[in-house]
Parts: structure tokens; C-alpha cells; sequence
């Protein structure tokens, strides 16, 4: 089952190298990492916090590079994505480098070796999800370390991972001069702003690795390769705006609301991704707020529905979220996996509050939001 991360416990960290001293330039880089960020954070994606969202652009040191990654990692409990666009080259061992911007050719000691980022990620991320993204000559190379038996992919305590690479590792990534993004870069912000006709309702990494595959042999561009572990290719990273409802559910003739794509709340971690996924509950729905407000029978005004989505805190009392859930047309059933999600997080709340520890039951916060991913899991499929 695909599913989209909690923005409030995720992290992104966007490395592109596009002025170089040695080599040869690439000005669209720049605008890929611009674009990336912008798209992370925005509707279209993964609502992002802008604080959530590092750019490095043309790191002087590698050490800048692995600084940043350290820190996301460190903070990141739900998925953490990692992105890198400039030149890619290989060193006498046949690994892959990161160029950076004083990067020469022959002098390894001037690139940053992959392997610094995946032993971060490795060691130092608290992460259930990563997602690699090396838009960059030779990335393929990467696909084999991460498939080592000490690799990134094979770590058993996360719950997936995921590499997606440019280009084979014999194979150069391309960068039509003049285009706006590199080309790999391009069809991933295409599809994702624009949608999938025909595609699943959450646009997963597996699915848009076999798109990127097909659009980038049809243009005549090298074909991306990918890794996957532990059910990584199942994280969307954006909604398929071109699967989205153009009308309420009430006027989809033979649809049942039950089976529409609604956020599923065994993925929500913190207080922001709850508001987000109510957010995307009413999109999904079809429903203006207005239109929330007539379906519910006068139980909750328009305002109501407003002021709801943009709260900075949890409701005191269940009731206007429920009136909510039900007016868009959410299953009784996953009405009450959210309303646990609901109590959960006004526990873990209170606690951060007062200091004082979590109630008798409750568990520890390293532990708190697997068990209740569980627990919410459990009850879906019974």
C-alpha cells in the first residue's frame, strides 16, 4: 500500500554542484534544486515545512555536504530524502564520486566518495525511510554499494529504502544545453507537478520509476535504474493530480466513497501531518469547505472547516473533526482510526508540556509511533 510521509517528521536535503573550476558547467542544475525545493514544500507535493527543506548549492567542502546530511538524519523520524545533481565521476576502486566545485579529474581527494553519504544514513539517521535521488553521470554505481551486505538498503531497522538513480553506472546523465532542468530532473518535477493519466492515486517511487524509464527511452535519454528494500518503492511522493476528482463525490455516478484514496492515518507521526492529511482528505473528497457544510446537515459552518484545517494545535474535543471526516465521505471505520490518532497525539502533547512522563500503557517516544503504526495497521485489515 503506497503512502505519503508525515511532513512534520520528514527531512529533505537538496545538493546540486552546477559552477565547477575543472569541469564542464551545468546552469540547469541550479534550477533543478530551486525547483525540487519549491515543489517539496509546496500543495502539489509533500507539504514540506520550509525549515524541513536544506539547499546546498555549490559546497565549497564535502564536509558542507555530509554537515547537512547529518543533521537531517538526525532529525528525521519518518523519511528522509537526499538529492544530488551535478557531475558524477569514478575512482580508481570503480566508486562513485560527487563532484563538487573545485572537483579535478584524477585527484579523488577534490570529490566526495557516495560512500560518506550512505555510511550517514547508515549510521547516524533515525529515519523508518530514505530516499536517494543522484542526478548525476554514473549514479548506477551507487545501486551496488547500496546492495552490499553493510548497504544503506539492508538495514533492518528501517522500514524501507529506495535509490533512484540517473543513469546506468557505464552510462553519462545528460544535460541538454539550454533546457530549463537536466533531463532526468525534468521528467521527475513533470510528473510529479503534472500528474499521471491512468496512474495510481499516490504517485509511489516504484510507479515512477517505471515512468521515468519509459519517458526517458521515448526522449532518447539514458534509462534511470533504481534499488528498492523493505517496501521503499511504496512511498508516493506526491498525489496524482491527474487521478484527483474534478467533481464532489456526491455527483460520481457508481464510485463508492470507501474506495476513493483517502490519507491513511497509521502514517501520521506528528501534530502538522495530521492538519495536512485533513487537508488532503477534503481534496480527495472532491468538496469545496462549503460544500463540506451542507453535507454535514448544519453540524459544522464553512468557517468551521477553515479554521479547522489551520490550527496550529490539536481541537480539544473530537466532535468538529469527525462532523469533518464524515461530511467528505471517510469510512466510519477510518473515522476511528483517526480519532486514535487524534488521542495519541494529544498524549504525546500533554507529556512534552508538563515534562512529565506518559501515562501508565504508553510507550517510549523512540518506540511510541511504531507501536501505534501497528496497532492502526492491525485494525485495517481486520
Amino acid at each position: 500500500m503506497s503512502v505519503l510521509p508525515d511532513p512534520g517528521a520528514s527531512r529533505a536535503v537538496l545538493v546540486g554542484t552546477g559552477r565547477y573550476e575543472h569541469l564542464e558547467q551545468l546552469p540547469a542544475v541550479s534550477n533543478n534544486v530551486r525547483a525540487l525545493s519549491g515543489l517539496l514544500r509546496g500543495p502539489l507535493s509533500l507539504r514540506l515545512p520550509e525549515g524541513h527543506v536544506t539547499v546546498v548549492e555549490d559546497p565549497a567542502e564535502a564536509r558542507t555536504v555530509v554537515r547537512a546530511v547529518r543533521q537531517a538524519a538526525a532529525e528525521a523520524t519518518d523519511t528522509l530524502i537526499v538529492y544530488f545533481a551535478g557531475h558524477g565521476l569514478v575512482d580508481g576502486q570503480d566508486q562513485l564520486c560527487l563532484a563538487l566545485p573545485h572537483t579535478e579529474f584524477g585527484r579523488v581527494e577534490t570529490a566526495l566518495p557516495y560512500d560518506w553519504v550512505r555510511e550517514v544514513l547508515l549510521l547516524d539517521s533515525r529515519a523508518e525511510r530514505h530516499v536517494v535521488i543522484l542526478d548525476c553521470c554514473y549514479s548506477g554505481l551507487a545501486l551496488g554499494r547500496m546492495g552490499a551486505g553493510t548497504g544503506l538498503a539492508d538495514q533492518a531497522a528501517v522500514e524501507g529504502s529506495f535509490l533512484l538513480a540517473a543513469a546506468a553506472e557505464t552510462r553519462t546523465a545528460r544535460a541538454p544545453v539550454g533546457d530549463t532542468y537536466t533531463a532526468f530532473t525534468g521528467a521527475l518535477l513533470e510528473a510529479l507537478r503534472q500528474g499521471i493519466p491512468g496512474g495510481p492515486a499516490l504517485l509511489d517511487l516504484g510507479f515512477l520509476y517505471q515512468h521515468l524509464r519509459r519517458t526517458m527511452k521515448a526522449r532518447g535519454h539514458p534509462e534511470p535504474q533504481a534499488r528498492d528494500r523493505n517496501s521503499g518503492a511504496q512511498l508516493a511522493l506526491a498525489r496524482n493530480h491527474a487521478d484527483l476528482p474534478a467533481v464532489p463525490v456526491t455527483a460520481v455516478a457508481g464510485a463508492s466513497v470507501g474506495e476513493r484514496p483517502w490519507p491513511d492515518p497509521a502514517t501520521i507521526r506528528t501534530v502538522m501531518g495530521f492538519f495536512t492529511a485533513l487537508g488532503q482528505v477534503r481534496v480527495v473528497s472532491g468538496l469545496t469547505q462549503q460544500a463540506v457544510s451542507e453535507r454535514s446537515g448544519g453540524g459544522i459552518s464553512a468557517g468551521s472547516v477553515r479554521r479547522l484545517l489551520n490550527r496550529p494545535d490539536l481541537p480539544a474535543t473530537w466532535k468538529t473533526t469527525a462532523l469533518y471526516l464524515s461530511a467528505c465521505g471517510v469510512p466510519e471505520e477510518q473515522i476511528e482510526l483517526w480519532r486514535h490518532v487524534w488521542q495519541q497525539l494529544g498524549t504525546e502533547e500533554a507529556s512534552a508540556d508538563t515534562g512529565t512522563p506518559a501515562p501508565a500503557g504508553t510507550v517510549s517516544e523512540g518506540s511510541r509511533r511504531p507501536r501505534l503504526f501497528s496497532v492502526l495497521r492491525r485494525r485495517q485489515d481486520q
